[in-house]
């Protein structure tokens, strides 16, 4: 039986478990169909410290029909237009492919693309994409996931709204079109996606019932969430971003900037610091409290919870030794402020 890879590399870029977060950057709609904006974009992500740019390959023909049926209206933040029309005015010009692609190697940046139909597949193949990135509504056309399989190059596959069983079989399709290097994106298919729907434990779930690196594909507004993410273990973070709040394109309403992208990065990166590895000390450290005589204590009197207590700084017996202490005699006259020591306690006779 095949399984998946634990850790795979695209363009030489370790991904997985123990390894830095694989940052995306969606490009998505936001070129606004100008090639001026697309190049910005693609500077942008290699400025704010991401791993790779992603796009997306259709046209509106490869992804919807051209039918004014109740059907084929779209939903959600785009009601009130034909996914038709959509489509048409948010796809990215096939041409465009191979000059970002050139752009993209040239500073240093990976840039792949997420394949719609079969068609798209092949342009992107021609073009010896890296990676390639299923959608998360495109997670039960099983066939489009074996075809991306058989090209032999990682998968990353967006979950959405799948259930457990359906990103089951979108992996035992990818499995037996060929494909062993294979991602899951925890996703939440609302735009933008409320924190409170975006479940975050389900990362290590994920992980564990798979077998394979896990990250997210957010689409809450801001920040903190891709960064949370990193703390349950996510491998990959998607996120999407746009030149500017004021550019009005399908996605434009839930991306960040690039300046957001770049802080979102920074943080990604102090977050795997902080994460670290299970860590205890292996020898106890200086304590930080210790019984101290609280006043001045003559020799013979007795040790109450009167003259002395637990307090900060350490240095002398600590504080689990209260009980074995109270009730014994001073053997010598011990000043206020002192930390104890057994050499100062005698039994609970007159000394």
């Amino acid at each position: 039986m095949q399984h998946v890879s634990k850790s795979f590399e695209i363009d030489g870029r370790p991904i997985g478990p123990g390894e830095p977060t694989y940052v995306i950057a969606e490009m998505s709609a936001n070129h606004g169909q100008d090639y001026g904006k697309a190049v910005e974009l693609v500077h942008a992500a290699k400025q704010a410290g991401a791993d790779a740019i992603k796009l997306q390959t259709y046209t509106a023909d490869t992804l919807t029909l051209d039918c004014k049926k109740p059907v084929f209206e779209a939903k959600g933040a785009w009601q009130g237009q034909y996914l038709h029309d959509l489509y048409a005015g948010a796809y990215m010009p096939w041409e465009w492919h191979e000059p970002l692609q050139e752009l993209a190697k040239s500073i240093g940046l990976t840039l792949f693309s997420s394949p719609f139909d079969p068609t798209a597949v092949d342009l992107l193949e021609s073009l010896d994409m890296p990676a390639y990135k299923i959608a998360s509504p495109e997670l039960i056309d099983l066939p489009l996931i074996r075809r991306v399989a058989t090209t032999g190059k990682p998968v990353i596959i967006s979950t959405g709204n799948g259930t457990l069983a359906e990103i089951n079989e979108a992996v035992q399709a990818a499995l037996s079109g060929g494909g062993r290097d294979i991602a899951l994106l925890k996703c939440t298919s609302t735009y933008p996606a409320p924190p409170e729907d975006t479940h975050l434990r389900t990362i290590p779930h994920m992980a564990s019932a798979f077998g394979c690196p896990v990250g997210l594909s957010d689409h809450t507004l801001g920040t903190a969430v891709p960064i949370a993410s990193v703390a349950l273990g996510a491998s990959i973070v998607e996120k999407h971003f746009v030149l500017s709040k004021d550019d009005e394109t399908a996605d434009s309403f839930f991306s960040v900037t690039p300046e957001e992208l770049g802080e979102m990065v920074q943080s990604i990166r102090i977050a795997e610091q902080a994460v670290g590895r299970v860590d205890y000390p292996l020898e106890p450290r200086p304590a930080q409290r210790s019984l101290i005589a609280v006043r001045d204590i003559r020799k013979g009197e007795p040790l109450t919870t009167d003259n002395i207590r637990s307090l900060r700084p350490g240095g002398g017996l600590p504080p689990k030794e209260i009980e074995r202490v109270v009730e014994r005699r001073a053997t010598f006259d011990i000043e206020r402020g002192t930390p104890l020591e057994w050499s100062m306690i005698g039994d609970r006779r007159p000394v």
